[in-house]
C-alpha cells in the first residue's frame, strides 16, 4: 500500500538529510508504529506519504514514494484526498469550518460524495468518536481534546484507504485515547485501512502496532516487529524497560502479558517500600499561592465551580482529569490573565511579603509572580527567529537566568536562525518554556508541556521541574500524561465537571485509580511501584544487602 524506494529527503537550509535511503513498505491493512526521539524526521517521512512533502514543505526529494500505485512526485496533495487521510500535530491548523458537524463534512464535499451518504457516514463517526453530544458546537469552544478527535473524524468521514497519524493521542485524556485508538484498530481490522502512526507515548499504542519504523536519527529507518525494534531501540515505554530490567523475554508488549510475566518480580518486591518521589513532607512547604472558591464560566456554562487551592514552595502539582474538565480554565484564571467570574487568588511575592493578585498588577510583576505556558505554545511566538524570541526573553526579564540555557537543556541543538513555526511541536513547547522561565516566577504552570515530546525530552523537563521546585518554587503541570505525572508529581489534584474530586499524595491518587494508574502501577500490584526507576532501586537495594560482607 506504501512503499519507500531508496527515499532521501532534503531541505534547504539543513546540512544533513531528514531521511536517507529509506526503503519500506507498509502493508495493506497494517498498523505501522512511526518512533524516534523529537526532531528525527517522523513528521517528514508522515508527510511524504500524501505529497505534503516536498510539494508543500520544499526540500528535495529523491527515490520515490507509491501510496496505493500512485507516485506521490506526480500526484499532489490534493489528487491524494481520496486514499490518505492526514491528522497533523496540532489539530486547530487543519479545521476550516466553524462547527464539529461542518467540519466533519468537508471534506466529503470537496470529494462531491453524495448528500445521502454525506450524512450517514456524519452521524457514524459522531457515534464513533463519541463527539455526538458536540455535533452544534463550535470548534474553537472544544478543549485540545475534543479538537483532536474532531480532526480525526474530518478525515475519517472520506474512507481514505491510508490514514495518517501525528501524535493522535497527545491530547487526549487517557479514556479519550483509548476510544480513539479502539476505533483506529476497528478500522484496519474490520476495513483493512491501512495507518501509519507517529506517537511518542509508546505506552499507548504499542499493542496495536503491527510493526514499527524506528528513525534513529542519522537519516535511516529500520522496520520490524514492536518486540524486535523497542528491544534496542533508545525510546521505549515502561512496559519494555521494566521487562528489560526483568530480563523478561519475549518482551511483553501489554499490561496483561506483562502481568502473567511479572509474578517472580513482584516476590522480590513484595517487602520493599518504594523511595518517594520528592521526599520533602508537605507540611513544611510555604504556601507561595491561596485560592479560594474559584469560578470561571463562558457564556453562562461553567467551566471551573468554586476551586479551592493552596500552592506550596517545593512542591510539584499534577493536575488531572477528562478532557473538558476546566484544568485550563483553573490555569488561567490563577495566572491573572484568564477570565474569573467570581474568587479570589493571592501570590505571595516575597518571603515574608504581602500575598498579591496577579490580576490586579502589571503584565511585567505578574509574569513574574506566575507564569504559564499554554496548551497551543505557538501562540506566544511572535518574532522571526529563535535568536529574537529569546533575546526578548532576556530583555523581559530583570533575573540572571537565561532563556537560551534552559532550551539547550529541554531541547539542544535548535538552531539561533530558526523561525520559530518551522520547530516541531516539542521544539515549540521548550522554546516557550524557555522563555517563560526566564523570567523566574514563583508559581509555573504548564498545560500539557509533553505534548510532543519523546522520552528523552519528557526527562529532561522532569529535570527541569525538580531544579524549579529545589529553587522554592511550586510548579502545577496539567497533564493527561500518567507516567510524567507519575515520575514528576509529588501531588495530584483531580479534576471533574469543574470541580476538584480528589487531591492528595501521587502515590494514593494514582494507583487507586484503573484510568490514571501508570504501568508500572498495573503491573506490579499491589506492590506499590509507580515507575521502573523505582523498581531499579529496590532490586540494586536488594543485591547490595544480599552481596558478602
Amino acid at each position: 500500500m506504501i512503499t519507500f524506494d531508496q527515499v532521501t529527503v532534503q531541505y534547504d537550509d539543513t546540512p544533513e538529510p531528514a531521511l536517507r535511503d529509506v526503503d519500506l513498505t507498509v502493508e495493506e491493512g497494517e498498523l505501522c508504529l512511526v518512533v524516534g526521539h523529537t526532531g528525527v524526521g517522523k513528521s517528514t517521512l508522515l508527510g511524504a506519504v500524501n505529497g505534503l512533502v516536498p510539494h508543500f514543505t520544499g526540500g528535495t526529494l529523491w527515490g520515490r514514494v507509491t501510496v496505493d500505485g500512485r507516485d506521490t512526485a506526480h500526484h499532489p496533495p490534493r489528487e491524494l484526498a481520496d486514499v490518505v487521510g492526514v491528522v497533523g500535530q496540532d489539530p486547530v491548523d487543519g479545521f476550516v469550518t466553524d462547527t464539529v458537524e461542518e467540519e466533519l463534512a468537508y471534506a466529503m464535499e470537496q470529494l462531491a460524495i453524495a448528500p445521502a451518504t454525506m450524512r450517514k457516514r456524519v452521524e457514524e463517526t459522531l457515534d464513533l468518536l463519541g463527539l455526538a453530544d458536540l455535533r452544534h458546537r463550535a470548534l474553537h469552544e472544544l478543549s485540545g481534546g475534543q479538537q483532536q478527535r474532531v480532526a480525526i473524524g474530518s478525515v475519517l468521514t472520506a474512507h481514505p484507504r491510508v490514514l495518517v497519524l501525528d501524535e493522535p493521542t497527545s491530547a487526549l485524556d487517557p479514556t479519550a485515547a483509548e476510544e480513539v485508538l479502539a476505533a483506529v484498530t476497528r478500522l484496519v481490522h474490520d476495513l483493512g485501512v491501512t495507518v501509519l502512526m507517529a506517537e511518542h507515548r509508546l505506552e499507548r499504542v504499542v499493542q496495536y502496532a503491527d510493526r514499527v519504523i524506528h528513525l534513529p536519527g542519522d537519516g535511516l529507518a529500520r522496520i520490524g516487529t514492536p518486540a524486535d525494534i523497542l528491544r534496542t531501540s533508545t525510546i521505549a515505554p515502561p512496559i519494555v524497560e521494566l521487562g528489560r530490567v526483568a530480563g523478561w523475554s519475549p518482551l511483553p508488549l501489554s499490561v496483561r502479558d506483562a502481568r502473567r510475566a511479572a509474578a517472580p518480580l513482584r516476590a522480590r518486591l513484595a517487602d520493599r517500600s518504594p523511595a518517594p518521589v520528592r521526599p520533602l513532607p508537605r507540611e513544611h512547604r510555604t504556601r507561595l499561592l491561596t485560592s479560594r472558591a474559584v469560578t470561571v464560566s463562558y457564556r453562562g456554562v461553567p467551566a471551573v465551580r468554586e476551586v479551592d487551592l493552596d500552592l506550596h514552595a517545593g512542591e510539584v502539582t499534577a493536575l488531572m482529569g477528562r478532557n473538558g474538565s476546566g484544568k485550563s480554565s483553573l490555569l488561567w484564571a490563577l495566572q491573572g490573565s484568564g477570565p474569573r467570574r467570581a474568587g479570589t487568588v493571592k501570590v505571595t511575592e516575597v518571603e515574608g511579603g504581602p500575598a498579591v493578585d496577579p490580576h490586579d498588577v502589571p503584565a511585567a510583576a505578574a509574569r513574574r509572580l506566575v507564569g504559564l505556558v499554554p496548551q497551543t505554545p505557538a501562540d506566544l511566538l511572535y518574532l522571526e527567529s529563535v535568536k529574537q524570541e529569546l533575546d526578548q526573553a532576556d530583555a523581559e526579564s530583570d533575573t540572571e537566568r537565561r532563556a537560551r540555557t534552559v532550551l539547550d537543556r529541554l531541547a539542544p541543538g535548535i538552531d539561533d536562525a530558526t523561525h520559530p513555526r518551522d520547530l516541531s511541536e516539542g521544539q515549540k513547547l521548550a522554546l516557550v518554556l524557555a522563555i517563560q522561565l526566564s523570567a523566574a516566577p514563583r508559581i509555573v504552570l504548564l498545560d500539557e508541556p509533553t505534548r510532543g515530546l519523546d522520552y528523552q525530552a519528557k526527562t529532561q523537563l522532569i529535570g527541569i521541574v525538580d531544579a524549579l521546585a529545589a529553587e522554592g518554587r511550586s510548579v502545577v503541570v496539567s497533564t493527561h500524561d500518567v507516567e510524567f505525572a507519575a515520575r514528576a508529581a509529588d501531588r495530584v489534584v483531580v479534576m471533574a465537571e469543574g470541580e476538584v474530586v480528589a487531591d492528595g499524595p501521587t502515590a494514593e491518587v494514582i494507583v487507586s485509580s484503573p484510568v490514571f494508574a501508570p504501568q508500572t502501577a498495573k503491573i506490579l500490584a499491589p506492590v506499590p511501584f509507580l515507575t521502573v526507576h523505582q523498581v531499579m532501586e529496590a532490586l540494586t537495594a536488594t543485591q547490595d544487602e544480599g552481596a558478602p560482607s
